[in-house]
């Protein structure tokens, strides 16, 4: 079954593809726009502006905190419950080194704040941070993504391996368009959730 969108696709590969093709062309327009770079970084305020401008044309929830509990695998994103007080503490933590911005994008996972679409604008999102505060960004294609998925399975519990993958994926290419897009391009989170209720937590 699809996710309930404004595109009333029933087939979850069509919207898949759908969304696929509509968010990218949204990604462009909003690196093109110069909107992006207007975005305070680090901030979740703003990676629900990314993510309401990628989404907004296929879901009623684009930038909305989700409302559902969900998981990937055998792992379980954050509680609904603890989540606005998850992003609050993600806002105040620190983001001057490569280290700090890594743990604050850690963290930002593990909240995991929307139904779908998250690991798309959370990359965004991440690289508009290394792009301010270091004048860097991650080469997307450069990150291999069997060891990217399992280095962000392990980084609620050890961080080290996805701080090794993406400092070796850095470039100063920080206006390259291709370089940007690259993050849309790769698939590197398949975002098919799992939803609980309340009680099965």
């Amino acid at each position: 079954m699809a996710l309930e969108n404004k595109l009333g696709i029933t087939n979850s590969a069509d919207l898949a593809r759908e969304e696929e093709r509509i968010s990218k062309k949204r990604a462009i327009e909003l690196f093109e726009s110069g909107t992006l770079d207007k975005l305070e970084a680090g901030k979740f305020s703003s990676l629900q502006a990314i993510h309401k401008y990628l989404f907004e044309d296929i879901y009623d929830f684009a930038g909305e905190i989700r409302t559902v509990n969900i998981s990937k695998g055998n792992f379980r994103f954050a509680p609904v419950m603890y989540l606005q007080a998850a992003l609050a503490n993600i806002d105040k933590m620190p983001q001057s080194t490569f280290d700090e911005i890594v743990e604050k994008y850690v963290e930002m996972n593990i909240a995991h704040p929307f139904r779908e679409g998250n690991g798309r604008s959370t990359r965004i999102w991440l690289d508009l941070i290394f792009k301010k505060e270091l004048r860097k960004v991650v080469d997307w294609s450069k990150v291999d993504k069997e060891d990217y998925l399992l280095a962000m399975e392990r980084s609620p519990i050890k961080d080290t391996e996805i701080k090794y993958i993406l400092k070796k994926a850095l470039t100063d290419d920080i206006n390259s368009r291709e370089v940007y897009m690259k993050g849309i391009d790769h698939s590197y989170y398949y975002e098919g959730y799992t939803t609980f209720k309340a009680g099965e937590l």
